[in-house]
């Protein structure tokens, strides 16, 4: 007798499956095969009145006024906006258009290129690898990718014109941690490391496998961890290559599954389909006053490169259910992706304030700014605030004291900011417990 048989058996007198047995089965099946037919919608949060949760519908309500501002102003042609306290959403509304030429409506569900707001994504899947204990925070970079064994630094030469550098040997190899924290040196704006860049450009048809290895000849923009600069691609792009490395998986196959799948995540790509194409918002750029349109082409056409540090698209709601797993101490409807000291650790300053380059009252955890001090910052949201944004203007916020997920999604370059404060600001002010 089989072991399925002998369980069968003891279950019930009779040695046989009951009728109750044989119609359990039958309704596993046919949930089974609905499930193949018909998915499930888009995993997303409860919504709740804005006072159940303790914030006021009329002040919620100066959202809208402020985006309408911007969009009168033509700052930005339409935008996403979306706000959870609590764990329940108590306000989503689109605003403006996704494509102004065209007189298209933004709908809720428009997808964006959120750009640099990929990095928490591969910051978490880089928690999720230290919990498993595949990375340690200290691990150099060439434990897992050798060519990043002999680093140098481009170090000026004074009085040259043009500017000149000669280079020497870096302190200490970079870590996973100067990567996360953009403390690295690597491709971080500096002259050299751009000049250097033009020699290992990646092709078109390159995966991370391919082109992060040669990376590793670039020299460093300073020494590593001596200042903090940004480091827009180089540096997350690497992260995604370690993620592969240590888990074995690609990049793609390893966010879809351990993050994007738990988190019902439907809509977020690194390569929107046809269907979700047309849901694409027009990316646009401030020229004159106005607005042009800059096109998506660039990442549009990108089928084979997956960007760590960029190349995500994604919905708003989609990006909640990410900003409120944070917010929940890495769980969301039972999934689990990582402990809440993980979160802790990952939304910690690592990078701070008084570091040279970081901003008064803005430290940087691990992928994340971290809000350490908002007063000096000039921000309207509280200390231990985290977050970040994207190069079109995309922005999203975890308030822990209040319980606050904040995300707008916008397509139009916004160098300055303003609008990421000024969203922060019409939130804040409607909470009232």
């Amino acid at each position: 007798m089989s072991c399925e048989n002998a369980k069968r058996f003891n279950n019930h007198s009779g040695g046989f499956p009951s009728k109750y047995d044989k119609l359990g089965g039958m309704i596993k099946r046919l949930l089974a095969f609905s499930l193949l037919v018909f998915p499930a919608s888009a995993a997303s949060l409860p919504s709740a009145k804005p006072e159940d949760a303790g914030m006021s519908s009329a002040r919620l309500h100066r959202i809208h006024d402020t985006i309408q501002s911007h969009i009168d102003s033509h700052d930005i042609a339409g935008a996403v906006t979306l706000v959870a306290r609590r764990g329940r959403v108590v306000h989503f509304e689109a605003h403006g258009t996704m494509d102004r030429e065209a007189n298209k409506p933004m709908p809720k569900n428009a997808m964006f290129w959120i750009a640099s707001m990929s990095k928490p994504v591969t910051g978490a899947a880089i928690m999720m690898l230290l919990e498993e204990g595949k990375v340690r925070l200290k691990d150099p970079v060439s434990k897992f990718i050798p060519e990043f064994k002999d680093t140098k630094v481009a170090m000026p030469i004074e009085g040259s014109v043009p500017p000149a550098f000669y280079q020497l040997p870096a302190s200490r190899e970079i870590t996973i941690q100067d990567l996360l924290t953009h403390v690295s040196g690597l491709l971080s704006g500096g002259r050299a490391g751009a000049a250097e860049m033009e020699k290992v450009r990646r092709k078109p048809d390159e995966n991370l496998a391919a082109y992060i290895p040669r990376l590793g000849s670039i020299p460093l923009d300073f020494q590593p961890g001596s200042r903090w600069t940004y480091s827009p691609g180089a540096a997350f792009d690497t992260l995604g290559r370690i993620v592969e490395i240590a888990s074995g998986q690609t990049f793609d196959a390893f966010l879809r599954q351990r993050i994007f799948e738990p988190l019902g995540m439907q809509d977020i790509t690194f390569h929107p389909v046809a269907d979700s194409r047309q849901r694409v918002a027009m990316s646009y750029r401030r020229a004159g006053g106005a607005l042009e349109k800059a096109g998506n082409d660039t990442w549009l056409s990108n089928s084979v490169y997956q960007s760590g540090a960029g190349g995500l698209f994604s919905t708003a709601e989609d990006y909640l259910q990410f900003g409120q797993m944070l917010l929940n101490g890495g769980e969301l409807r039972g999934a689990r992706l990582m402990s809440p000291r993980t979160v802790d650790l990952m939304s910690s300053v690592h990078a701070p304030d008084t570091l040279p380059g970081r901003g008064k009252g803005r430290g940087f955890g691990l992928s994340v700014q971290v809000v350490n001090d908002a007063v000096a910052a000039g921000y309207r949201v509280s200390n231990g605030s985290y977050g970040w944004d994207g190069a079109f203007g995309t922005h999203f916020w975890v308030d822990p004291k209040e319980k606050v997920v904040g995300v707008m999604m916008i397509q139009t370059t916004n160098p300055n900011r303003e609008l990421d404060r000024d969203f922060e600001n019409a939130v804040m002010q409607a909470i009232l417990e």
